[in-house]
């Protein structure tokens, strides 16, 4: 099966990282087509997976654009959009991996005769997108799309309660390749040594730098923690979100806590960082459509608390595989991290737990072999 993956992003978020777990499987058989150059083209290479830059300008329409902002952006695309027909005609299908992806290849899909697989990776709700773009991205999949795979339930119920079509979306998770997250201790204690994390309690927080992602709640839950809790972040703003990294600067120089929080930026180590954990704080304020972090750091053997909505419900049991807290409540992740310091057999037990479920349920392995199912059920319809 011959597959046209497309993406807008040239940077590596969620969405990318799975995709190239999708990808990887096809070899030569695959092309991603990008809407963006950046460092994701960079990892799709290294993965020796077939990468084209299709466009040279950044599609100027974001999740909150008006309607005016979505038709000036068709102009735009046009380019874009009879580049990726031509393309698709090689190919047995299109996947879209991202909205921006979705409407362009609504519309190849549609020229091209090619059936359409949309990927969804968010909860398709008014906190995140605009009313139009929740229209378009809806309407777009029920007219196009002869398969939706959203990334968990809380995801495919957001679809369907925003008019999406309950017939042609299904639910596969994550995968994800568990022997990249057993890491040597010899390495461990080299990389605490390095960020000088050698006897204090490390909390991890890993994901971009935005508002919704809620590092400053951490921040806050720091500071009610005992002085040897220490938090790094990992990260850096990715969609203009600049202003939020200084206010979470700010906010650590006014509560003195310069020498507890490390902000590390965008890394590659992240297996080895999640292990030199003892704990993996994920602080969203909004839900998550699933939440890689959390699995990342279940595997890493690391216990994880995280907010009770969206798909980490799907994800964590609180007390049994992970903690759950109230989200935007630092007084609660803080007594929860005061926990996890002062029970230690408890929070073992727990971790292992994780470890063990997220092995057997997120296999990389598993994963794709259903979505090779679902895309091979489409093309010989």
């Amino acid at each position: 099966m011959r597959v046209f993956f497309l993406d807008q992003s040239g940077k590596p978020g969620g969405a990318e990282l799975c995709l190239i777990d999708i990808a990887k499987p096809y070899g030569n058989s695959a092309l991603v087509g990008l809407f963006a150059d950046g460092p994701f083209k960079d990892l799709l290479q290294q993965n020796h997976i077939p990468v084209e830059v299709l466009a040279t300008q950044a599609i100027q329409v974001r999740k909150e654009s008006s309607l005016v902002q979505g038709l000036k952006s068709l102009v735009q695309l046009a380019p874009l959009i009879t580049k990726v027909i031509k393309i698709a005609h090689e190919y047995d299908l299109i996947y879209a991996n991202t909205q921006k992806a979705l409407v362009v290849g609504a519309l190849a899909s549609f020229f091209s005769r090619r059936p359409l697989v949309y990927h969804l990776h968010d909860i398709l709700s008014k906190e995140h997108f605009s009313q139009t773009n929740l229209h378009i991205a809806v309407n777009l999949a029920n007219r196009f799309a002869s398969l939706v795979i959203a990334n968990s339930q809380a995801s495919k119920i957001a679809f369907v309660q925003a008019g999406g079509r309950p017939d042609i979306i299904e639910v596969v998770y994550n995968g994800f390749e568990t022997k990249k997250y057993q890491t040597d201790e010899s390495d461990i204690n080299k990389l605490q040594q390095q960020l000088g994390l050698q006897g204090k309690f490390v909390v991890g927080h890993f994901s971009r730098l935005a508002p919704w992602k809620g590092q400053h709640i951490l921040i806050d839950a720091l500071a009610k923690c005992p002085p040897e809790v220490t938090a790094i972040l990992m990260g850096d703003a990715l969609f203009g979100e600049q202003d939020y990294v200084q206010q979470l600067h700010r906010q650590v120089a006014e509560l003195g806590l310069e020498n507890r929080v490390k902000f590390l930026g965008f890394r590659s180590d992240i297996p080895q960082l999640m292990a030199a954990c003892d704990l993996v704080a994920h602080t969203s304020i909004s839900p998550e459509p699933f939440g890689r972090v959390i699995v990342e750091a279940m595997l890493c053997g690391k216990p994880v608390v995280a907010p009770k909505a969206g798909g980490v419900m799907e994800l964590v049991e609180h007390g049994l595989n992970g903690f759950l807290m109230t989200p935007g409540e630092p007084h609660e992740l803080a007594q929860i991290i005061i926990t996890c310091l002062q029970e230690t057999e408890i929070t073992a037990t727990i971790a292992n737990n994780a470890q063990t479920s997220a092995t057997r349920r997120f296999d990389v392995a598993i994963i794709n072999q259903q979505i090779a199912q679902l895309l091979s059920h489409i093309t010989s319809a």
